[in-house]
């Protein structure tokens, strides 16, 4: 990654979130495990940030936005039950630590907040510059009972909860 991103004493460079290239996915197992929930959010925006104090992830989700292409299951999803969408409308990322750069893998600790708590989460990323665009790629499991979300009425709901986003970043601006 070292190619990818250039840093010198009082350089910061932001890299923004291209939507269009960008998927932010979930699967989760159902009924005990004979099924399998697959799902992904349509509205997000995210940064990428590099500078002299280190580097920066936030993503940003609209939790109303939730899609698994079942209507019911989706306003369930964004109830009381589990997002609470009315209420804590997005669901976000933000990095404390990104370290290991440089060898087009990165180790990214922060907090996932979502239905009104946070919860640390850690995990490897791949990065790749690719015809000058960041791509970064991510799969990672959380429990969502840590967010007092459901587990359904028979405990029918599996933990944990697999996500994965795949995103292409565009260089949004360098500041001195």
């Amino acid at each position: 990654m070292s190619s990818a991103v250039i840093e010198t004493e009082t350089t910061v460079e932001q890299w923004t979130i291209d939507p269009s290239r960008t998927t932010v996915e979930f699967e989760v197992e159902h009924l005990w495990g004979l099924h399998t929930v697959r799902g992904r959010f349509h509205s997000f925006h995210g940064t990428y940030i590099v500078g002299p104090g280190g580097s920066g992830i936030e993503l940003t989700i609209d939790a109303g936005s939730v899609d698994t292409s079942c209507p019911a299951r989706d306003n369930h999803l964004r109830s009381a039950d589990f997002f609470g969408a009315d209420e804590h409308p997005l669901v976000r990322f933000t990095s404390t630590r990104v370290t290991g750069l440089g060898s087009g893998r990165a180790h990214v600790s922060g907090e996932l907040e979502a239905a009104g708590r946070r919860v640390p989460l850690a995990f490897d990323a791949s990065v790749r510059l690719i015809y000058g665009d960041l791509e970064l790629e991510a799969t990672t499991t959380v429990d969502q009972t840590r967010f007092g979300m459901s587990d359904g009425p028979f405990r029918n709901v599996g933990r944990p909860t697999k996500l994965r986003v795949k995103t292409r970043l565009v260089r949004s601006e360098s500041r001195f």
